[in-house]
């Protein structure tokens, strides 16, 4: 109940303090993009260590040589807990925006800090609108963005290593031709989810594989992106856990 509570009162301190960084992000916004977004990305990763030290979690990291620095690329991500976005976004190289559901749009300073950091808000029950955030998305990656997205579209809460992927999650990618970096995260839910509504001190694992070079894989290769990396990533999850 303690972790709960400070990191409570220190979310609660952190969202009242950007109703005073955000509009300065904005005025910087006004005159250097790029500056506007180195910026906030290292107040909300601070931010997030900072959650996560309070959370009593220890990351056990491999495989971060396979994110490349001088590209945006599609971190394609398993999903097992609210956490995962905490630990993956506190250590990306460069502005990053992730795909969340719409209904995060309702918290109107966290959303805030979701345009500044160039997310997308997904609505899943509508298909045209669903093409047009992975449209967006594109759109972003051309600019120099990286794109992070959870393809099983929800947190996995059955006994399976991963839930089946929704293969419009790749279209980003296929657009693009951008690398995309699979992440495999192992005992996330430890953090909070297998025992809500506390939250414990926990050791969790981020991996990162090899990059996935979609620019050079031919349309047929193309056409199972998806059960590919959806392999690998199993593979990656079922050998930590052995």
């Amino acid at each position: 109940m303690f972790r709960i509570i400070i990191i409570g009162i220190y979310v609660a301190f952190f969202l009242i303090a950007s109703l005073i960084v955000q509009p300065i992000m904005l005025l910087i916004g006004l005159f250097c993009r790029d500056a506007r977004d180195r910026a906030s990305l290292a107040i909300v990763q601070h931010g997030f260590k900072v959650a996560l030290f309070l959370a009593g979690t220890k990351v056990t990291v491999s495989g971060e040589e396979n994110v490349p620095k001088d590209e945006p690329v599609l971190y394609i991500l398993n999903h097992h807990s609210i956490f995962d976005i905490v630990l993956t976004y506190a250590r990306v190289p460069r502005p990053t925006g992730y795909v969340s559901k719409k209904e995060m749009g309702k918290y109107l300073t966290l959303t805030w800090w979701m345009k500044l950091l160039h997310c997308e808000l997904l609505d899943r029950s509508d298909l045209r609108k669903g093409m047009q955030s992975i449209n967006k998305c594109a759109d972003r990656i051309e600019k120099g963005i990286s794109i992070a997205i959870f393809p099983e579209g929800t947190r996995n809460k059955t006994d399976e290593p991963l839930l089946e992927f929704h293969k419009g999650s790749f279209k980003i990618a296929e657009k693009t031709g951008c690398k995309i970096v699979p992440v495999v995260l192992t005992n996330t839910s430890s953090i909070f989810e297998d025992h809500l509504p506390f939250i414990k001190s926990a050791k969790v694992t981020i991996d990162y594989l090899p990059p996935v070079d979609v620019g050079a894989m031919s349309r047929e290769e193309k056409r199972s992106l998806s059960d590919m990396v959806h392999s690998i990533m199993e593979e990656a999850y079922l050998k930590k856990l052995s």
